[in-house]
This record gives C-alpha cells, structure tokens and sequence, in this order.
C-alpha cells in the first residue's frame, strides 16, 4: 500500500467512516518525574528538504508507506514520539498529542509548552483526525487500531500515513530481538529521514553516543530489579527491552533478564530468593517510586529484601522506559545515581 499526503477535505470526508468502527482505548496513561537529559532540542529546522530524498518507503512494522514530501502536520501518540520531534527541532510540526507518560525533561518545555493535547490517553480516531494530521507518530502499534487512533490501512485511505517505533511492533518478527542503543538511534535517524532533517539526527546520534562512550558502567557486579508496576503480581523490565539495555549500560545483572520479553510478570516469591542489591522504581503518576517504596517495605515477601532494609533505590521516569531519545540520558542519570549507591 503507497500512502501519499492527500488534503484535509478528502480526510474530514471520510471521517464518518472512522468513527463509526471506533472507539477511545482505555489503557492507562503513566507519568513520571523527569531525568536530567544529556542532549538539547535541535534548532527548529529553517531549511525545506530536499525534494530528491522522496519518494521514501519503508516496511515498518510490516506494512509498507511512503512518504512523498515530508509530513508537515504530526500526531504525536506516547512521550516517546512527542520528544523524538521535539528533540529533533521540529516541535513545530505537531498539531496534537495523545497518552503523555510524564512531563517532557526541561529541554524540551519551552517547545512543548503550547502543543495541544488530544487525549491523556490514546486519542480516537475521530479526534486524532480533527487535527488534520498528515501524519500518526505511535510509539505503540497497538495504539493504531479500530478503538484507538485508527487503522494503518483505514486511516491510509484516508491520506494520513503512519509510523510506528520498530520496537513496538506488534509482530515479534518485526522487533529486536533484543534492543541495542545502535536500533534506537537507527530509528532516530530513520524518522529524521522521513521529516526531512537528517542533519538534526546526525547531530543528536553523535552527541548521544558521545554521552553513551562516555559512560562508566559499574564494576561492582550489582544485581539489579527492575519495578515497573503491580501490587500482587510486580511487572518488571524484563531480558530484551529498554530496561535491559539501560541496565547493561550501567553495569548492573538484572535478575528478570531470562525473561525474553520488554517487561513481563514476575513473583515476589523470585524477588525474595534472587535478593537484588538495588532496585530501579519507575516513577509513575498512576504509581509513584514513593508508592513503590511503601508497598515494598509493608509488603512481607519483600520487607525484608536487603536493597528494601538499606534503602537502596534507583529512579527512573516512565517516559524513559521505552525506546526513544531519553534512553541515553536516563541511562547516564541512574549510572550517577548507582555510583551514590554505598554497600557498607
């Protein structure tokens, strides 16, 4: 399918046809508290692109697109996708967002202090097209569906063409298998090709591989859990995600490793045998690094964990778990975090 920016009228015409098979989706929105980054918001792009990089087509996700010109008007849908355009200087080009994770990192307030927010959680497809994107930006597959912010093809023959994080697909043969830092700045620097600023990505890969080179890991042999959310049953960072590829980076065992997934189910009753050193407390609105340390030390599998007695804690922001331009800075900001870390 070859998906080509059309105008806003064949859109809005075919708005009817959206809504009648859609719905708003219901999953949570998360929120956290910000990481200090280690990169700033490109300058707004002042130059057009070149019309000799389109047309561009690529397979994402298993289904195939191709962009004409560069997308002008984007739907933004996660965090991820929201400071992935910020960050490469083309903020200006958003003309909505849906199911924020948190507050953006001060870097990126100031541009994205007027962005309009379609939804706290996935827009639908009705409103999503209300903005008359040319462009959905998901950093979810799961997100462009009948009762989310529309279908790939549906909302193609309509003249809005979509993009998808590759580490979100919905088809495992279509994800890593497991994520590297190097299929987090090809993403960057893919969605830079389709906006037409591939010299923004160059520079953000550059400055964020010098952040990432410059990094020393801990030498320790920390083990480490990662707590992303859950009260009876912890959901934690399993072996092929974000969280792994940020605890790899600052040198800590993740005893959820073994899990071939992003984030999966754990017991506590493993928690308590595996006794981590530390533990990483995603920090949520929906649930808080400090409603995490309550539950841990109330809980009685793991009251008496040795990183719960010592207090050993690391905290993340939601919106840096998943793949995207925090993965860098969060991952400096725990590795300076882990170094105040005192086993004595």
């Amino acid at each position: 399918m070859r998906v080509a920016a059309q105008s806003s009228a064949r859109r809005l015409a075919g708005l009817a046809l959206v809504v009648a098979v859609s719905a708003p989706l219901t999953a949570c929105a998360g929120a956290g508290s910000a990481a200090e980054p280690s990169t700033s918001p490109a300058s707004p792009a002042t130059t057009a692109p070149s019309a000799d990089a389109y047309p561009i087509t690529l397979d994402n996700c298993g289904f195939e697109v191709t962009f004409t010109q560069a997308p002008q008007r984007v739907v933004t849908i996660k965090s991820s996708t929201t400071e992935m355009l910020l960050a490469l200087g083309v903020g200006d080009r958003i003309v909505g967002t849906g199911f924020p994770d948190g507050p953006v990192p001060p870097e990126y307030a100031a541009a994205a202090a007027d962005l309009p927010v379609l939804s706290d959680r996935v827009p639908s497809s009705e409103v999503a097209l209300e903005a008359e994107p040319d462009l959905v930006y998901a950093g979810w597959e799961s997100t462009l569906s009948a009762d989310g912010a529309g279908g790939r093809a549906t909302l193609a023959d309509l003249g809005v063409a979509t993009y998808v994080s590759p580490s979100a697909c919905k088809d495992p043969a279509y994800q890593p298998e497991r994520l590297t830092f190097d299929g987090v700045f090809d993403e960057i620097t893919e969605i830079a090709g389709v906006l037409g600023v591939p010299a923004a990505a160059e520079a953000l890969v550059a400055e964020q591989r010098t952040a990432l080179a410059d990094l020393a890991p801990d030498d320790r042999g920390l083990t480490a859990l990662w707590y992303s959310s859950g009260t009876d049953i912890p959901y934690v960072g399993a072996g092929i995600g974000a969280p792994q590829m940020i605890m790899d980076a600052v040198g800590l065992t993740n005893i959820a490793a073994g899990v071939t997934d992003t984030w999966a189910s754990f017991s506590w009753e493993q928690v308590a045998a595996d006794d981590p050193d530390v533990i990483v407390l995603v920090d949520a609105a929906w649930n808080s690094a400090e409603a995490k340390r309550e539950l841990l030390a109330t809980n009685p599998a793991t009251a008496n964990l040795t990183a719960v007695l010592n207090e050993r804690y690391l905290v993340v922001p939601f919106a840096a778990t998943e793949a995207g331009v925090r993965n860098v800075p969060a991952a400096v900001d725990l590795a300076g975090q882990l170094a105040d870390v005192d086993l004595g």
